[in-house]
């Protein structure tokens, strides 16, 4: 009886804890308005359910695919490719991120470093970009 409850309160506390962190993602993306921005650049406005579809066809693959583990061989040429659309879409919430709460420029200022913005900027690049290679080729071997 002790192993029903617990198996209960696991499934329930994972379902809870799924739905807060999903809720804060998409609150996060309607935030940055990513959708909208993403068409008014691109033109597309007629294409908007495209977008939104994607997102939610991305989200559910994903989930399904991490919490299966699925486990593909490739080959490097595709990886490549997915690798670029994944920093494609961490690069336009990072950027969307920074456009809304204006990041950088209040920061520069207020720590005076308004004539080495283009440093700053570069050092954070560096930054997760080296966190991400270690995190690729050390931390997962």
């Amino acid at each position: 009886m002790i192993t029903l409850m617990q198996q209960l309160i696991s499934i329930l506390l994972g379902v809870a804890g799924g739905i807060a962190v999903g809720g804060g993602v998409i609150a996060l993306i309607i935030v940055l308005d990513i959708v909208p921005r993403l068409s008014q650049l691109t033109w597309t406005y007629d294409r908007v359910h495209w977008y939104e579809g994607a997102l939610i066809t991305g989200s559910l693959v994903g989930t399904i695919a991490d919490f299966w583990m699925w486990k593909t061989s490739l080959g490097p040429v595709i990886s490549t490719i997915i690798g670029l659309f994944c920093g494609v879409f961490v690069g336009m919430l990072a950027a969307a991120l920074t456009e809304v709460l204006n990041v950088l420029p209040i920061l520069a200022k207020r720590l005076k470093l308004t004539g080495y913005l283009l440093g700053l900027l570069m050092a954070m690049v560096a930054g997760k970009v080296a966190g991400s290679l270690f995190d690729w080729f050390v931390y997962r071997q």
